[in-house]
């Protein structure tokens, strides 16, 4: 449960509550299982806090502030997340159903096992991170940089990934039916075991340095 005299006062006063965070940098906020649903939290500081298992759905989060974060399980669903960072944060079957994190700094971050049902990443930075067995069918990846991504046995069904970075992008046994990967750059990705059925791969940069027909 979260803890709720460190969550009354970021509900009270985001000014004091920045302040409280600044004079007590070595306590992290525990807002485990917190509802925040329908919040307009836009630019708010949740770096480093425990958020397993909170409730986001439906919030306005622009430009806020998760890295670091322990996300496991939170519901982001439906939310606005532009421009939000989540470096280095723990989303590990959170469920960010159509959720809009466009321009989102998710570079580092643990998505295995998540739910991104018609999200939209476009030219999001997702470097380095781990969608490992996520569900990402119908997701928008439209010019994303998911260099060195761990997108292995992850579910991009009728996703977009047009013209998105995926320089050795780790997507062996992943299921790509029906995915637009035209103009996408494939250069040493690891596509072993990888479904392309119906994919769309015009002008793709293949793992052989070769460009796609």
């Amino acid at each position: 449960m979260a803890n709720q005299e460190q969550l009354d006062l970021f509900m009270k006063d985001v000014i004091l509550w920045n302040r409280w965070r600044e004079n007590n940098p070595q306590i992290r906020p525990d807002f485990r299982g917190a509802d925040f649903r329908g919040s307009d939290l836009r630019g708010h500081n949740f770096s480093n806090a425990d958020l397993t298992g909170a409730d986001f759905q439906g919030s306005g989060l622009i430009k806020t502030d998760f890295s670091s974060a322990d996300l496991t399980n939170a519901d982001l669903s439906n939310t606005n997340l532009r421009k939000a960072k989540f470096f280095n944060s723990d989303l590990k079957g959170a469920d960010l159903s159509e959720a809009d994190a466009s321009g989102a700094d998710l570079s580092e971050a643990d998505l295995s096992q998540a739910n991104l049902i018609k999200a939209a990443l476009q030219e999001a930075d997702c470097i380095r991170i781990d969608l490992s067995s996520a569900d990402l069918m119908g997701a928008n990846f439209r010019r994303a940089s998911l260099i060195l991504a761990n997108l292995s046995r992850a579910d991009l069904t009728s996703a977009d990934l047009s013209e998105a970075d995926l320089i050795r992008a780790d997507l062996s046994g992943a299921s790509l039916v029906g995915a637009n990967l035209s103009g996408a750059n494939l250069s040493g990705a690891n596509l072993s075991g990888a479904n392309l059925t119906g994919a769309n791969l015009s002008g793709a940069t293949m793992p052989d340095g070769l460009v796609h027909d």
